[in-house]
């Protein structure tokens, strides 16, 4: 571990002084880039300093024991028992930063929610469960913008598409893909009984070109009328788009434009976004038979949580979390659940990094 802090470090010196050098200063993408390079390793290069100041505090501290005059012995034994912990603690703190990083972290993602068992009431959880991703995005000040939306006749959701773009989506939202069941009584319900219904969440990484090429001949595109409201002209013309990509006969919709050119894009973006998914999977699927061992498979057909709305209460089965708050995270307050995730799945990388060693 410490030789590659010491290389980080020297790292984080070669790019601080790059940042005086003309040729960078005078082009900004070399300028972005480097500046990138420099943010992504400065925290684990603090903390290293900051990991060397404490050692030698505690050497100086240890080597104070041997002195004859108890008063000074007494300062170091309490010096010791301040920093030991604190040794200790950002030891454990950079072996967190130094495993290894979700090459997807950085990225947008595609949100898919879908409304499953349970009809009307099913959507109307779809529709809910749509708004607490968005006050969680207006929290970390994501933009959101709609790809795709079908209604149901009681005001819920079959289905919404989204694209989720700001700093670091897909490290926070990850977790989300699964299976989310809610218990409660229906609006409809005239007996007071507890219904389950449940609706399946996908996060996917956008996909850029360098990731996923997809070529013309392998997709077929139709046009038809769209069927959602929007204004007078979206019933009247041929501005949804349908995608099919051939050969995994992937097929994608997009309506919520009035231009049959954005819809194109948008779709564009979910196409080559579900064929990324596609692929990681199949990489993932490889390397578990590998290792034997796979954390996290983000399999959607796994149930990851319960709403239980009667008990005020919320559980997250994969880490065995329970809060009974669940009216503040339907208003986005997710934040608590997604630390508990973090820091559950870190802790079993470093169990299996240090079975690995």
């Amino acid at each position: 571990m410490i030789d590659r802090l010491e290389q980080m470090e020297q790292r984080y010196n070669e790019l601080q002084a790059q940042f005086s050098l003309p040729e960078v200063i005078n082009d900004h993408e070399k300028y972005q880039k480097t500046a990138k390079s420099l943010r992504e390793i400065e925290t684990p290069v603090e903390k290293y300093r900051e990991l060397k100041q404490v050692q030698l505090g505690l050497a100086d501290a240890r080597a104070m024991l041997a002195e004859s005059d108890a008063e000074i012995r007494a300062m170091a034994e309490e010096e010791i028992a301040t920093l030991a912990p604190r040794e200790a603690a950002l030891e454990e703190e950079l072996k967190v930063m130094l495993l290894p990083k979700d090459k997807n972290d950085e990225k947008n993602v595609i949100l898919e929610i879908r409304a499953g068992t349970g009809g009307d009431e099913a959507s109307l959880f779809a529709a809910e469960i749509f708004r607490m991703y968005t006050r969680f995005a207006e929290q970390h000040k994501w933009k959101i913008e709609l790809l795709s939306l079908s209604e149901s006749g009681v005001g819920g959701y079959k289905e919404v598409i989204a694209i989720v773009e700001g700093e670091r989506v897909y490290s926070q939202l990850k977790w989300e893909s699964g299976v989310h069941r809610v218990q409660r009584v229906p609006a409809t319900e005239t007996q007071g009984r507890v219904h389950t219904s449940a609706v399946t969440v996908a996060v996917l990484p956008e996909a850029e070109d360098v990731d996923i090429k997809i070529e013309a001949k392998d997709i077929r595109i139709d046009t038809f009328c769209s069927s959602g409201p929007g204004g007078q002209s979206v019933n009247t013309t041929y501005s949804a788009v349908r995608i099919t990509h051939i050969p995994t006969n992937t097929v994608v919709s997009c309506q919520d434009e009035k231009s049959q050119i954005k819809n194109r894009e948008k779709g564009m973006r979910v196409l080559r976004s579900r064929l990324y998914e596609q692929e990681m999977e199949r990489q993932n699927a490889e390397l578990a038979k590998e290792r034997k061992q796979q954390v996290g498979t983000g399999d959607r057909s796994e149930k990851i949580r319960t709403y239980n709305f009667p008990q005020n209460r919320l559980t997250d089965h994969r880490i065995g979390l329970t809060l009974h708050q669940l009216d503040l995270v339907m208003e986005g307050r997710l934040q608590p659940i997604v630390d508990a995730l973090i820091a559950h799945y870190q802790a079993e990388q470093l169990k299996a990094e240090s079975q690995a060693a």
